[in-house]
């Protein structure tokens, strides 16, 4: 695992973008995510996955690294994408067989529909990559803070969230172990048509919920003794603060939404 960036993992390094404060980070994330749904049209599609380039670069992480690391999500965008030509309808009609077609209007929204799942989860890699797990838990926590007056529990929600992050790294790796076992016995997972290698997969579901339910009661058997209760006011070890440069980063991004605005009118 230690050349594979995945969700949730934190690759500690000294870039501008690990040195922005979290709350920025997350903001900037959110604010990205749906400015690819404004690059509708060629350009400013290609304007938004260049600024999303720059931004892989400027994070010193290895582009190879993140492609590790996304490759395993290739499965469900191409899933989609495929649905999405089957079942879309619109525009010049090139296949028809009963209640499936190929649409010109189908291709077009699932080229579309790869862009957007692609750019947005190597977005949301950066965030976790360049971030911290308690300071991007400690940064949500400060985004929905306002909610707190709505009664909705921010501190159960961050915290939930944080765990969900910490052990995403852990069940990849518990994954990979098992996956390694099971060839070592003999098992192939590349063999046989989609039902037998779904079914081969049922060796694999298993002990990785065996697993994972064997670290939630090790996480909280160590919080019980550690006295942790979301009931009494917490402080935080490290403090999240604004400078300069979350100022800049800001700024560059509207700047860059600018630059969508333009294109489109083009």
């Amino acid at each position: 695992m230690g050349n594979m960036v995945v969700f949730g993992s934190y690759v500690p390094l000294n870039s501008p973008i690990h040195r922005l404060d979290a709350r920025t980070k997350l903001i900037l994330c959110i604010w990205y995510v749906i400015s690819v749904f404004f690059a509708n049209h060629l350009w400013p599609a290609i304007w938004i996955s260049f600024v999303l380039l720059i931004t892989l670069i400027i994070s010193r992480v290895p582009l190879r690294m993140y492609w590790t690391g996304i490759k395993p999500f290739l499965i469900v965008i191409l899933i989609t994408v495929c649905l999405q030509v089957l079942f879309s309808s619109g525009g010049q009609m090139y296949w028809h067989y009963g209640w499936i077609s190929i649409t010109s209007d189908g291709i077009k929204n699932a080229f579309l529909i790869f862009y957007r799942f692609t750019v947005i989860i190597t977005a949301s890699t950066i965030l976790t990559v360049t971030t911290p797990t308690l300071q991007l838990a400690g940064a949500f926590s400060w985004l929905i803070f306002p909610l707190k007056w709505l009664r909705v529990p921010v501190d159960k929600i961050s915290l939930m969230l944080s765990i969900a992050l910490r052990f995403v790294p852990t069940i990849m790796a518990d994954i990979k172990i098992i996956m390694n076992a099971q060839r070592s016995r003999g098992m192939d997972f590349h063999q046989g048509n989609l039902i037998t290698r779904l079914k081969h997969l049922i060796p694999i579901i298993i002990p990785l919920f065996v697993n994972s339910f064997q670290h939630s009661e090790d996480l909280a058997t160590a919080m019980e003794a550690r006295g942790y209760s979301l009931e009494r006011p917490r402080t935080q070890y490290r403090q999240l603060s604004w400078h300069k440069g979350d100022t800049v980063a800001l700024l560059l991004m509207l700047m860059a939404d600018v630059v969508i605005g333009i294109l489109n009118l083009i």
